[in-house]
């Protein structure tokens, strides 16, 4: 039995451009939110968990319509089409409100001497009590006279570190706390601001679920983790392809924090534009789903041999408390993992003053060439043991990154970013695996947003807790709140005893097979 790789590369498109669309979102809202709006992280976290509040109700609820659609192009196509289509028309649209905004701050929209003055002259902003990332507090016109702040400049333009890390430590806060005042000014702009993301988010979570159904719609079960494999693989090709736009757009530059972002979210929308009609060319999502029907019959995998004839089934106890273990480590793990995410942008301008974009590409490319592997090895030591793995680098790699700070050897942080994405492809590739593995194949768009429920809950808690922690005691909680969580992703782990892999008796000539 043989993984059918160019069918499954065809199919991950669609998680491609979902992959490309977050990170982007994940990487620029934040600071769209905090550098043009000037909120603090906590209410930035608010915003940035909107995304998965929605899908905490929606995913479920289209992954169950996907299973009950009966297209003549398949039940997840329809979905993902319109739904691609609409967020990406409301994506670009982000990118103009945004404008506005920044035109609003047009006298602090740059790097310069100019927007020094403005936020410094404007006696609300100078006089007022200020906290830097690590939650010093400080008066920025008693700290600084202008002349001083005008020499922090000039050094800081012509790259001295000390001067970059001193114009982001304080007046950076500044600049924040005047754009706060401009937008509490003219709300009118938020607000178009919000109604246009929640567009867009509604958008996307129409589609994410029977997106990624997909896969082990048309995939028989042994082979899903080596097929999720791929899968993730693509998604990783459209994380790192923004993240390499973002340097060539220099959206992780200092210098650049108020920049406009309309070119670059236009570019995005188009490779989002691309990969769906690749998709269409490609998928012909009815005859994939007859093909696997026929293959798992030839290998004697009988997806509805103990339902009730309608293509569901009862857990039985020890499979319901495997169930209820696995999400809770979905949901944990997030926890941990996407407090970094949705957090990092911001830390690492920050905290460490390095570009953001090529420490998480140095994640993605190492998750890129550990997919494979692990889907290999997966396949031959298990799917639970290969996660509990994952967690172990993830959490070390967390663990190391909370000691780092700016001046310490990039060598350093570059590698655990590496041994970060290594740990999360190894997880992401068994983790839904396992919970699809519970599902027949009725009911695997339900499941699939089982899965997905208990990742976004966690991801509409994580960046607000993390957001208010980072607020009270600075930004260098961060990674000590990711390790903590993953630690207990681990625990919860160790004991499920459902959804492992399973492996399929060969018969006649097959059983000298010692392939795929």
């Amino acid at each position: 039995m043989k993984l059918n790789y160019w069918r499954t590369i065809c199919v991950g498109f669609a998680f491609f451009l979902i992959c490309a669309f977050w990170q982007a979102y994940d990487s620029i809202i934040p600071k769209i939110l905090t550098d043009k709006f000037g909120m603090a992280q906590g209410w930035s976290g608010v915003v940035m968990a909107l995304d998965n509040v929605l899908a905490l109700f929606m995913l479920p609820i289209f992954g169950a319509l996907s299973d009950k659609s009966k297209s003549r192009f398949g039940r997840r196509t329809p979905f993902i089409v319109i739904g691609t289509v609409i967020a990406v028309i409301a994506f670009v649209g982000l990118s103009f409100v945004d404008n506005a905004q920044l035109g609003k701050l047009d006298t602090a929209a740059n790097f310069d001497q100019k927007a020094v003055h403005t936020v410094y002259e404007d006696t609300d902003i100078a006089n007022a009590t200020l906290k830097t990332h690590e939650g010093e507090e400080y008066v920025l016109s008693e700290k600084y006279s202008l002349e001083e702040l005008d020499s922090v400049i000039g050094k800081a333009m012509q790259g001295d570190k000390e001067a970059l890390a001193e114009w982001e430590e304080y007046f950076v806060p500044a600049r924040q706390a005047y754009a706060a005042k401009t937008a509490a000014g003219n709300k009118l702009i938020l607000v178009i601001f919000m109604a246009v993301l929640m567009v867009t988010l509604v958008a996307m979570s129409t589609f994410r679920s029977p997106a990624v159904a997909l896969m082990p719609d048309v995939t028989i079960k042994p082979l899903r983790s080596k097929a999720n494999a791929v899968i993730n693989l693509m998604g990783s090709f459209g994380g790192i392809l923004v993240l390499a736009l973002g340097i060539v757009f220099g959206t992780g530059k200092t210098q650049n924090s108020m920049m406009s972002y309309v070119v670059f979210f236009t570019v995005i929308a188009a490779i989002m534009l691309i990969a769906l009609v690749l998709f269409l060319i490609t998928v012909r999502e009815p005859k994939f789903v007859r093909e696997m029907e026929a293959e798992s019959k030839r290998f004697g995998i009988d997806d509805s041999a103990d339902d009730d004839g309608s293509g569901t089934r009862k857990l039985s106890k020890g499979e319901l408390a495997s169930l209820i273990l696995i999400l809770a480590s979905v949901a944990l793990w997030f926890f941990g993992y996407n407090a970094v995410t949705s957090k990092y942008s911001v830390y690492a301008g920050k905290v460490l003053n390095l570009d953001y974009n090529m420490t998480l590409i140095i994640a993605q490319a190492a998750a890129i060439i550990s997919y494979l592997p692990v889907g290999i090895i997966s396949s031959k030591i298990g799917r639970k043991k290969a996660i509990l793995a994952g967690v172990v680098m993830l959490a070390v790699s967390f663990l190391v990154a909370a000691f780092l700070r700016a001046g310490s050897p990039a060598m350093l942080m570059n590698a655990m970013f590496a041994l970060a994405g290594i740990g999360w492809a190894t997880i992401n590739v068994n983790s839904f695996p396992m919970v699809v593995e519970l599902a027949k194949g009725g009911n695997v768009g339900k499941y699939t947003g089982y899965y997905y429920t208990a990742s976004m809950a966690a991801q509409v808690l994580t960046p607000i807790l993390s957001g208010f922690l980072m607020d009270a005691f600075g930004l260098s909680i961060l990674f000590p709140y990711a390790v903590c969580f993953v630690a207990l992703a681990f625990v919860t782990m160790l004991f499920v005893k459902h959804g492992d892999n399973k492996p399929v008796a060969k018969k006649g000539l097959e059983a000298l097979d010692v392939g795929d």
